[in-house]
């Protein structure tokens, strides 16, 4: 009897034992490896299975990339987008380093001023850029144009923004922020001793900054050469404004004419493949690249930076700033301002020519505008919601480890970063649009988008936050009967509400100019704000479109706005 008792007892407490790994914790993980397989890993996995069928019957076949690669077109889209990506990169590159260097390093003045016009260009949202630049250097009614014809009696335009160069500077000055924040970030954790021995060895200030400074940072310049180049090449809003009438196709371009009636999703696929293929493998020999070679600043905390006293040079280094916030952030912004108040923008400043009807037809007669407003902002709030709960589970069993397998969720959860925009659109698309989900053009959909888009953002800002909090009061509140979960809700959250804000509205922010994943997916009563501006701007009303982007310019300053009061000024130049 009590041999059978025993036998009986047995498999009862390996089914105890085998509940008892199903705590809360492992629970969690898997919910939210399954969530990162939904948003992440199903779209690509879907993305790329639907490149090797046939539209019809559903078969293996190859006639989609036949079809993607087997017109010249459609190559020499790939190759603009590549050498746009290597111009647009090359010219932030140029632009960003000497602001970087003279902000972090130098006694030049106006460092607040450069401060805010970075944030200025990088809030910006780059179509809007692209227009005033029409407005600024369209070949024929430019205002930088009309005022040299003018001045001169020239035919020929001055400047002609329709042309490849063109493109690429529109798109640089949009971009550079992202090397200012990295090469400045990295500059300021340099010492000067290093530099104080390159002028004791006699160098002077210029040879040191090129022979001793630059190169400790070239890891910085490198990472945001390369994050610029992908962004380019996965960028549809300038080349879409700008390259279209110039005749100019590129792989974003030409995507969006493989979703024109009739729809061909499949050789969408296939021609979308090489460029996550491309990112994956520039990520790849950047670390080969750094992995060669050290760079390393072997200081302790004590290692003073000191400011480098330029004397007059310093007027010729604000000048530089002064003339890349002139072309990036203040022309363009003066244009728009003109164009919405204007009834037709080319006839100038005059009282005659001032209106308010674009914008009252905007907000008042306009049947999709408010809508449109309403969708970017619940959109992008419930994504940047979505995003920062799932960053911040992931983050915490990750920092904690909590679980054996928590790298992996990291993986998932950063994974995005190396996925254009566009080539996440189009996998959702062909993931959840059609049978059995059906979500084309809903909400939902366009949420999980940005969600898995943007996830890369919070992620890392939940990380960071995580790993400054110590784990001693969790732990405390452990031992005196507190749950896992509890603890998080009562210690950890309320800790981090901070640092979770600001990570919430960076993603509400990107989120709310998004326009190469949303073109994709949306419907026509889910039109965001960026895709309404790109509908205005192919119609060719630039004083609407103008008003319709300073609308949209508003909301974003309102939003930093509450950033900086509530979390700091430079919260979204910040790198942790």
């Amino acid at each position: 009897m009590a041999e059978s008792a025993a036998l009986a007892a047995t498999p009862r407490a390996g089914f105890r034992a085998r509940l008892g790994m199903l705590e809360p914790v492992t629970l969690l993980w898997l919910l939210l490896v399954a969530a990162l397989i939904f948003l992440i890993a199903a779209p690509l996995l879907k993305m790329l299975l639907i490149s090797f069928e046939e539209q019809e019957t559903g078969d293996f076949t190859l006639m989609n990339y036949a079809t993607a690669y087997g017109r010249q077109r459609y190559l020499d889209a790939l190759r603009n987008s590549l050498l746009l990506g290597l111009l647009s990169a090359t010219i932030s590159t140029i632009i960003a380093v000497p602001m970087a260097w003279a902000v972090s390093r130098t006694d030049m003045p106006g460092k607040g001023f450069t401060w805010a016009m970075v944030l200025a260009a990088f809030v910006m949202p780059p179509y809007l850029g692209a227009i005033g630049w029409i407005l600024l250097a369209g070949p024929n009614a430019g205002w930088l144009n009309q005022v040299w014809r003018w001045a001169t009696g020239a035919e020929s335009p001055l400047v002609n923004v329709y042309t490849f160069s063109g493109m690429a500077f529109v798109i640089a000055l949009h971009s550079f922020p992202l090397v200012f924040i990295f090469v400045k970030s990295a500059l300021d954790l340099i010492s000067s001793e290093m530099e104080d021995a390159a002028n004791i060895m006699g160098a002077g200030t210029w040879t040191t900054m090129r022979k001793v400074t630059l190169p400790l940072v070239w890891p910085s310049i490198l990472g945001g050469f390369i994050l610029i180049f992908l962004e380019t090449i996965a960028l549809f809003g300038t080349p879409a404004i700008i390259g279209i009438p110039a005749r100019i196709n590129v792989v974003t371009t030409q995507l969006w004419q493989f979703f024109e009636d009739p729809v061909r999703v499949e050789v969408a696929a296939a021609y979308a493949i090489p460029l996550l293929l491309i990112t994956v493998c520039l990520i790849g020999v950047q670390k080969l690249l750094l992995s060669r070679k050290g760079f390393v600043s072997q200081t302790g905390k004590g290692g003073e930076r000191r400011q480098i006293k330029l004397g007059p040079w310093r007027w010729v280094l604000f000048a530089w700033c002064f003339g890349v916030a002139l072309l990036a952030v203040l022309k363009p912004l003066l244009v728009l301002l003109q164009a919405s108040f204007a009834k037709a923008w080319g006839r100038g400043f005059s009282l005659d020519n001032l209106t308010f009807r674009n914008y009252r037809m905007l907000l008042f007669e306009h049947d999709m505008a408010l809508q449109s407003v309403w969708n970017t902002i619940w959109f992008s709030a419930a994504s940047a919601g979505l995003a920062l709960i799932l960053a911040l589970l992931v983050a915490y069993i990750v920092v904690r480890r909590l679980i054996r397998f928590a790298d992996g969720l990291a993986f998932l959860a950063m994974a995005p970063f190396v996925i254009p925009g566009i080539v996440m659109a189009i996998g959702f698309y062909a993931a959840y649009a059609g049978p059995p989900l059906m979500l084309y053009g809903s909400a939902l959909l366009i949420i999980l988008a940005f969600t898995a888009r943007f996830l890369p953002i919070a992620y890392a800002n939940a990380q960071a936050s995580i790993r400054a909090v110590h784990p001693e009061m969790e732990e405390a509140a452990r031992i005196l009967g507190s749950g896992r979960l509890q603890t998080i809700r009562r210690i950890t959250a309320p800790l981090l509400k901070t640092s979770l804000l600001g990570g919430w509205l960076i993603v509400f922010i990107v989120a709310s100019r998004e326009l190469s994943a949303a073109i994709f997916l949306v419907g026509p009563r889910t039109r965001t704000m960026s895709v309404l501006l790109y509908d205005l701007s192919e119609q060719g009303n630039f004083e609407l479109v103008s008003a319709f982007g300073g609308i949209l310019l508003v909301i974003t300053m309102v939003f930093v706005g509450i950033g900086m009061k509530l979390v700091g000024r430079d919260f979204m130049l910040r790198r942790d």
